[in-house]
């Protein structure tokens, strides 16, 4: 059903030309595997997915056909003919439906990912999920425990791989689906070769399916048939020195350190009016102006108040949330938020640990949205984070550049599962973000 942003999703199916029988060593031959390799690299839709090309998803070669309707690609089945039992694993492993409420559970869990989920290319940062914010993203309202699947080796308990779902509601065009929203794909290094990841996918599709969900929503790092959208991560410096010492960003060309920390200089404390944190008695006021902004997006959820007061209520080092809120009439007229995602920075003697803020949902009606999110800066400056890092989507490409934030190396492809989005949409009419 899905795969997050992990190289585990490349491995799910993607390959190349499988060597049959002895290998070929001839000189036609090995001029032929360099030129696949470059046309591989040049051309990612030229890869094959053996999984993915079984899966109800748009398929590279259908990207033409504009005879295919919008919608979901294959009808729901019976759920009494869906699969009852999980589907079968390596004889050293066995399935384990995760309580996130169990302390030690939890912490296996972090210790699989902080330790074998997502890095970057040249393997200097990876992504530091902490517990409190493993369970805000895994427990939203109407949860399923059962879509908290992890693999342990049967011999040690040994938590060895895991993926996740949560429910949603997203609106593609004018119909709102039930979704499930996968996560979190991640199997541990030394296990890589053993194929687990589309078992995973199947396990996690099976037990979607038996709450009579067959659509799902997911991200990932590398281009699988096919995704509907391709987003670039943008990166503005709260702590630029910070940022270079460890190699996050270097210093531009004719800049000196001293300079480049003055360049990315913020004020002291927010400049807008009536700028505060979001609390409890806010959420309705938020869930009004959210859901009346969402709806200019091709893509987006379908929030209700139950849905923000999780998803946006502020928790420390999980999620922050300001708005705007009139000193004359009191109403609440804009609001900002922002997620906590630190990375592991490994091999560094001087720092452990990368604090980021990820641009969440924003939305202006009175405030120009550039000003709003440089007081988002402000604030996130104020809490020592030391990268505030962002998608092109929505409308985030009108302040991207304004308030100094640079274009990254890294892609992030969305995916719909058994929903056809014919011809794909721009990053500017998703309004959808995925943790």
């Amino acid at each position: 059903m899905a795969a997050p942003n992990s190289n585990d999703a490349a491995n799910a199916g993607a390959s190349g030309t499988a060597p049959a029988g002895e290998e070929d060593t001839s000189i036609e031959a090995l001029a032929r595997r360099v030129q696949e390799h470059m046309t591989l690299a040049s051309n990612p839709t030229a890869r094959r997915h053996k999984f993915w090309e079984t899966q109800p998803v748009g398929q590279f070669r259908d990207a033409a056909d504009t005879s295919l309707p919008n919608g979901p690609i294959e009808p729901p089945t019976p759920l009494s003919e869906v699969r009852a039992d999980p589907y079968p694993l390596p004889a050293a492993f066995e399935w384990l439906t995760c309580d996130l409420d169990d302390d030690a559970l939890l912490a296996d869990l972090y210790s699989l990912l902080a330790h074998n989920y997502v890095e970057d290319d040249e393997n200097m940062f990876r992504f530091n999920y902490s517990p409190a914010f493993l369970r805000w993203a895994l427990k939203p309202p109407s949860f399923f425990r059962a879509w908290h699947i992890g693999v342990r080796a049967k011999e040690s308990k040994k938590l060895v791989a895991f993926i996740s779902g949560v429910p949603a509601r997203i609106r593609a065009r004018d119909d709102v689906v039930r979704m499930a929203e996968i996560n979190f794909l991640c199997v541990h290094k030394k296990l890589r070769s053993k194929r687990l990841a589309p078992v995973l996918i199947r396990e996690v599709t099976r037990r979607v399916h038996h709450e009579n969900i067959w659509q799902a929503a997911y991200t990932a790092g590398v281009v699988l048939p096919t995704p509907i959208t391709t987003c670039r991560y943008w990166h503005r410096s709260l702590n630029p020195k910070k940022l270079i010492d460890v190699g996050f960003s270097r210093l531009g060309p004719r800049m000196t350190m001293s300079r480049t920390v003055r360049l990315y200089k913020l004020p002291d404390a927010p400049l807008t009016p009536g700028f505060r944190r979001m609390e409890l008695r806010d959420v309705a006021a938020v869930t009004r102006l959210l859901r009346a902004y969402l709806t200019r997006f091709v893509v987006a959820p379908d929030f209700d108040e139950v849905d923000v007061e999780h998803w946006l209520l502020p928790q420390e080092d999980v999620v922050d949330s300001y708005l705007v809120e009139s000193p004359e009439t009191h109403e609440v007229t804009d609001f900002c938020s922002f997620y906590t995602l630190p990375s592991s920075v490994l091999n560094n003697a001087t720092y452990s640990t990368l604090k980021a803020a990820y641009s969440y949902y924003n939305v202006s009606t009175k405030t120009p949205l550039q000003q709003l999110m440089n007081d988002a800066l402000i604030v996130a400056k104020q809490k020592n984070y030391d990268v505030f890092n962002a998608l092109d989507v929505m409308e985030n490409e009108s302040f991207l550049k304004e308030l100094k934030f640079g274009p990254g190396d890294g892609q992030l492809h969305y995916y719909l599962y058994n929903y056809r989005i014919r011809n794909g949409i721009k990053p500017s009419e998703l309004g959808l973000v995925l943790l």
